[in-house]
């Protein structure tokens, strides 16, 4: 059969999860196929800010950041819904950089490794021995990772138990210019029923990036609306939205953010990234943990082509590593994120973390690993 028809391994998603695994694994010599239903580059819905702990890992396929215009962060900055501010540095910091330049350079390391493929095309269906395309198109391979994102229909037609439970958030993207923020500072700004990050990425832009709950924006009726009349509450939001240049024509918006546990392996099928666990924003390294996630899965599928790993030891493995790295991480997300969004419950916590650094380093440690490399 052709090869955009069956490979060895089809990729569907071509977020930071599903690009990186298939670059391992078409470096490795496998035929790899990656369906992602728009094309390079573009917007996604994403804070784009990454902890240090991928530098290693992006460097060895070949990537710098800062040689994309990244931006070095090394602060934290978190503010109750009243303005009042914890601040702290970050230990192993991080960089600031838009999913559109990060994306595309992956794709362009994929394309030079030999990964093919489709585009504009979502997939409809997808199974653990193939997928199908929204134009009808069947697509087959011997091993199929889904690295889809946070939400989707995929989720609904294999019939995972977390996409039953509504969420009831709703997350809003802008990249601005000349907003009132130090370039080395993310921060983290508390309104009521929601937070919003805001840090620097290339070009001089920000991105800004928040979470609401979704009765907010029907009782408001817009996303202005919104930001003027509950965002704005917070005086650094404030100073932000007065003075700053939109740059899109209009926010990108996604629905039903969702932080309820998934599996990383069900029917068969290897999933990735946000589709396997999604950590709550305000953690503000989910990009780090798609790499990682993408780290973990290619040398086990990678051992199990070269018939090393049998299938039921290639399913087990990758859900025991991917829970021993991810399962605390993903449980202080979860925790943090009952906190924040309450403007009562967030200026007990962030008056509780004021006196002790330590104790908000902690924390912070808790939603971020050490530094990692390609797999060996």
């Amino acid at each position: 059969m052709n090869r955009k028809n069956h490979s060895e391994v089809l990729v569907i998603g071509g977020g930071l999860a599903g690009l990186a695994t298939a670059i391992l694994l078409a470096r490795a010599g496998r035929a790899v196929h990656l369906v992602e239903k728009y094309e390079y580059p573009f917007h996604r819905v994403c804070g784009e800010y990454v902890s240090n702990e991928t530098l290693p890992f992006l460097q060895g396929l070949g990537l710098d950041p800062f040689a994309l215009g990244a931006v070095a962060i090394h602060y934290l900055q978190v503010t109750s819904p009243q303005g009042r501010p914890l601040e702290q540095p970050l230990a192993s910091g991080g960089f600031g950089l838009s999913r559109y330049a990060l994306d595309e350079a992956l794709y362009q390391l994929a394309r030079q490794a030999g990964v093919s493929f489709t585009f504009r095309q979502p997939a409809t269906e997808v199974t653990a021995q193939g997928a199908r395309l929204a134009n009808g198109q069947s697509l087959t391979a011997q091993l199929v990772v889904s690295a889809h994102g946070k939400r989707s229909n995929l989720d609904q037609q294999m019939g995972r138990a977390f996409f039953r439970q509504r969420s009831p958030y709703v997350g809003v993207k802008h990249h601005l210019r000349g907003a009132a923020h130090p370039a080395h500072v993310i921060a983290l700004h508390n309104f009521q029923d929601g937070y919003c990050g805001i840090s620097r990425v290339e070009n001089d832009t920000y991105c800004l990036c928040y979470l609401a709950k979704r009765d907010l924006l029907r009782r408001h009726g817009t996303v202005a609306a919104l930001e003027r009349a509950v965002l704005s509450q917070n005086p650094f939001l404030r100073q932000i939205f007065a003075g700053a240049e939109f740059l899109y024509d209009a926010p990108k918006v996604i629905n039903e953010v969702s932080f309820a546990p998934k599996l990383p392996v069900e029917q068969g099928v290897f999933l990735c990234g946000d589709s396997a666990g999604m950590i709550a924003p305000l953690c503000g390294n989910g990009m780090a943990m798609a790499l990682r996630g993408a780290a973990l899965l290619a040398p086990l599928l990678l051992r199990h082509l070269q018939g090393s790993l049998s299938r039921p030891a290639l399913e087990q493995q990758y859900a025991q590593q991917w829970q021993r790295q991810f399962a605390t991480r993903l449980r202080v997300g979860r925790t943090l994120q009952g906190w924040f969004g309450d403007a009562r419950l967030t200026e007990m916590l962030l008056g509780s973390l004021r006196p002790f650094p330590a104790v908000a380093r902690w924390l912070i440690g808790q939603t971020h690993g050490r530094p990692f490399g390609l797999p060996g």
